[in-house]
């Protein structure tokens, strides 16, 4: 504002020098004029070139944050070297012998097993055929390119990328154009009695009565000009104003004039100064950067999901591996039964106990053949690919084996990572940020309206055409300046005071938030740790079981054949060791389900893949790394 307001005085200046030397004023005033409209457009480039260095430190981490990979590396977490399921076994128990109940990963979908249908293994082979393999990277994937929950997501950055361009360009120059036509034919007026003052005796002191004569006036006004917004809060404005006056009458006259004109006007309290005029640019930044924030953590939180519902999914096949075998072991048990029983070897009555123990399983394989189709269809859901609609029959198979690692992890280090990356508590940070902002507009719209108003214009001379009336405005013969304040200010101003109370409230509030965020991520990180290590004591437990099991199972069969045993001890047994299976397996699930928690709770993901979220197109993944 100093060099306008410098230049703004030396063009007044230029003005009493006119009462020295009236041949140099239309130069003089012209190069003032030419002085102030480049200083003007260069205030508007400065402050474009800068827009990005008036940035906050939020505004930097949060560019920052958003360009790194969501990955979670378990072994660098770790204090120590991950141990497999084999390791921990050796380390709590000798290792047992245990029975090999493995059947391959393809599983009889579409019946149970008969005279009249195909054998296992044939329809495994079918099976294998039909199925899609896919890995968690492939999952991941495609989930990416087509969830639906994800497409939604991604229209708010856009959204609040509109926003911030749309503040962007309030500094826009305005082009202004008027044209108006008239035409007024009057009567004659009667009008004032006056009383003549003149030197001339015969004039001076003589009483007369005007009146307006009739007269006809066609009247064509315009306005072109160019009005320029100043980041410092203020307005220029160029005009050149024309007119053209035709009269007819007693008394008949044809004028054109025009003029240029410039003025501007600058707040200087309210509404003054870069800082409170491109305040509101700095917050649709902000909210943008919150936008893509909020964003990336919904597709962790997607992704995280669609993790989960691949190894439900995994279970589902294994159980129904499972209940399979156990049906099959069952089946095998009621016809050696039946041989037996042929044989006289054992009571009838045990055909009757194997066939309950055959029903029993029956039920159950038909529970778990259900689960693996609620799965897949779950799973389905997520990845909204047409080709694997969700009503299609199409198998999908999982590939990728379970992480069953055991890791002793840093709890402060991990708690330190998660104050870093989770992206809701960038978000309620760069919130924060913005209610700073709003907090110090607030506080300047407290402050009295105080302005500085300068215009200062070049007229023309009455001529008969618009070119003449060109001609002649480049003399300066003619001009019109004017310099004023202007002052406002609301008796009580309670309203500006109540709003700005209102923002510092809700700044304070959010403060809040901030720390009961930070204490829940401290919360969440040790309650996920706890859950992490007991689900790997429960796989070493059942692992343990079912390897006890199946020994128990070979032993209550052979004992059965000796006749020192039932059918039912024996099935009770093949159920003990089914169900530690079940459990074993759901133990992997939920291990691998509080691996996912413990990557989501820091503000990552798990690194079965390393991806990558593009700022607006969240569809590119790279291959596992691993």
């Amino acid at each position: 504002m100093k060099p306008v307001i410098l230049i703004l005085s030396f063009a007044n200046k230029l003005t009493l020098l006119s009462l020295h030397n009236r041949r140099f004023l239309p130069l003089l005033k012209w190069l003032s004029f030419l002085a102030i409209v480049p200083l003007c457009t260069s205030i508007n480039a400065y402050a474009d070139n800068t827009d990005s260095a008036i940035q906050i430190d939020i505004d930097a981490k949060a560019k920052h944050r958003l360009q790194q990979d969501e990955f979670l590396n378990l072994d660098a977490s770790s204090q120590a070297k991950g141990m497999d399921i084999e390791q921990a076994t050796e380390q709590l128990n000798a290792q047992r012998k245990a029975l090999d109940l493995t059947l391959d990963s393809g599983l009889i979908l579409n019946g149970l097993a008969s005279d009249n249908r195909q054998t296992s293994d044939q329809q495994l082979s079918q099976q294998k055929t039909q199925g899609v393999k896919l890995s968690l990277a492939e999952i991941r994937a495609k989930a990416l390119s087509a969830n639906l929950s994800l497409k939604i997501a991604n229209f708010n950055p856009v959204i609040a990328r509109t926003q911030l361009d749309e503040e962007r360009a309030k500094f826009d120059q305005i082009i202004f154009a008027n044209l108006k036509y008239g035409d007024k034919d009057t009567p004659e007026i009667s009008s004032d009695n006056i009383r003549f003052t003149s030197n001339n005796p015969n004039l001076d002191d003589e009483l007369v009565k005007l009146n307006k004569t009739p007269i006809r006036t066609k009247s064509i006004l315009g306005d072109v000009g160019i009005a320029v917004p100043l980041r410092t809060g203020g307005t220029v404005t160029i005009s050149a104003p024309f007119e053209n006056i035709d009269k007819t009458g007693d008394f008949t006259s044809n004028q054109y004039r025009t003029g240029l004109k410039f003025s501007i006007s600058q707040p200087l309290l309210r509404d003054a100064g870069f800082s409170v005029n491109e305040a509101s640019i700095q917050i649709a930044g902000l909210n943008e950067q919150a936008s893509l924030a909020s964003t990336r953590l919904q597709s962790i939180r997607i992704i995280a999901t669609i993790d989960k519902a691949y190894w439900a999914l995994n279970q589902a096949w294994t159980e129904l591996e499972i209940r399979q075998q156990q049906y099959e072991f069952a089946v095998q048990n009621l016809i050696m039964v039946r041989k037996r029983v042929q044989e006289g070897l054992t009571a009838s009555i045990e055909i009757n106990r194997s066939e309950i123990g055959v029903n029993d399983r029956l039920e159950q394989l038909i529970i778990a053949k259900t689960n693996l189709s609620l799965a897949q269809r779950q799973l389905k859901f997520f990845l909204n690919d047409p080709q694997y609609a969700v009503t299609d029959e199409t198998n999908l198979i999982t590939t990728t084996p379970p992480d069953l690692y055991n890791y002793q992890f840093d709890r402060q280090n991990l708690v330190k990572n998660a104050q870093a990356n989770r992206l809701d508590l960038l978000e309620t940070e760069l919130r924060l940020s913005e209610d700073s902002l709003r907090v110090a507009v607030l506080q300047n719209q407290t402050l009295p309206l105080f302005s500085l108003d300068y215009a200062y214009g070049s007229l023309s001379d009455s001529e008969s055409s618009f070119s003449r009336s060109y001609s002649s405005l480049g003399q300066f013969d003619f001009n019109e300046w004017y310099i004023g304040l202007r002052f406002e200010l609301p008796v009580s101003n309670d309203a500006r005071k109540a709003r700005l109370s209102r923002a510092v409230e809700q700044r304070l509030q959010r403060l809040s938030t901030k720390e009961l965020q930070q204490l829940s991520i401290q919360r969440e990180i040790y309650d996920v740790l706890d859950t992490l290590e007991q689900n790997w004591q429960r796989i070493v437990a059942n692992k343990q079981q079912v390897a006890i099991a199946g020994t128990n199972y070979e032993a209550e069969l052979k004992q059965f054949k000796e006749g020192l045993r039932t059918m039912t001890e024996v099935l009770e047994a093949l159920t003990r060791l089914g169900d530690a299976q079940v459990r074993e397996i759901k133990a992997i699930t939920d291990y691998q389900a509080s691996q996912v928690d413990l990557a989501f709770a820091t503000g990552t993901l798990l690194g079965y893949s390393r991806v990558n979220f593009d700022r607006i197109n969240f569809d590119h993944v790279n291959s596992p790394t691993r």
